[in-house]
């Protein structure tokens, strides 16, 4: 297996615009291809405005995304919202060059007839404060997305935030070497699981997983933890939570009925 390098990109996409000078990439099987997942948190206005954003996404930017060749665009809200409002998009690359070609996005017009409520707001009646946006790339376990089950209803994000650069990669060695598999026989159901190679919060490792129910999530969990595998697994020297872990964010998420994932 070697390491590849990226070529020089400049990604742009609400709100964030970042030179990407070389995007080392862990190593991967041979004729794998690495997809790449952004996560863009909006942090709404108010409740009122949540309705301005999701007929944006449903009606212009969604399929104006579709047009440019990105796909299976999900959007998900909390399961309990606290503080302000917040609405989680998930937007799937095939490559950097396909992610640079979203910043055309704008051009589209029937995005700017469709989405006109928003984007013609003034700039006192706006729909969300600002938007944040991290870009990771798929692991070597799991280079690809795939789609949750039809139904799924609950689905968890899960960002694994590491102490340096190097705990993060025994992370994601982790996952490749053991951990995915006894997800998968566990029935934590993965859709991606990425590298964070821009945004916040680095080095951290994000993943989503989907579920039928809060049932399922429940009892897939209660199996996982007991799973012999894993108990050896996570007590093996170099692996352990102290040594490569230093917070794990959990968000619990329903998808909105348009959401392509």
């Amino acid at each position: 297996m070697t390491r590849s390098s990226f070529l020089k990109s400049t990604v742009a996409a609400s709100g964030l615009a970042s030179a990407v000078q070389t995007l080392a990439a862990a190593d991967a099987p041979a004729g794998a291809a690495r997809e790449y997942f952004e996560i863009r948190k909006y942090t709404l206005k108010s409740t009122e405005k949540q309705a301005v954003l999701e007929a944006y996404l449903k009606d212009a930017a969604i399929p104006a995304l579709n047009r440019l060749g990105v796909k299976n665009v999900g959007v998900f809200l909390p399961e309990k919202q606290e503080g302000s409002p917040v609405m989680y998009v998930v937007l799937r690359y095939s490559s950097l060059d396909q992610m640079a070609k979203t910043v055309e996005l704008l051009s589209d017009t029937a995005l700017q007839q469709q989405g006109a409520a928003h984007l013609n707001a003034p700039a006192t009646d706006v729909v969300f404060d600002r938007v944040e946006s991290w870009l990771t790339q798929g692991i070597s376990g799991m280079p690809a997305m795939e789609l949750a089950a039809k139904g799924s209803q609950v689905y968890q994000l899960r960002i694994y935030e590491s102490p340096t650069e190097k705990t993060a990669k025994k992370k994601i060695e982790m996952f490749n070497i053991g951990e995915l598999e006894i997800f998968k026989r566990s029935g934590l159901n993965a859709v991606f699981f990425g590298e964070t190679i821009i945004g916040p919060l680095m080095p951290n490792l994000t993943y989503m997983l989907s579920f039928s129910d809060a049932a399922a999530k429940d009892k897939a969990w209660g199996t996982f933890r007991v799973d012999p595998d894993w108990t050896k697994l996570k007590t093996t020297p170099g692996f352990t939570d102290k040594e490569i872990v230093s917070r794990i964010t959990n968000i619990v998420l329903v998808p909105a009925p348009y959401s392509q994932i």
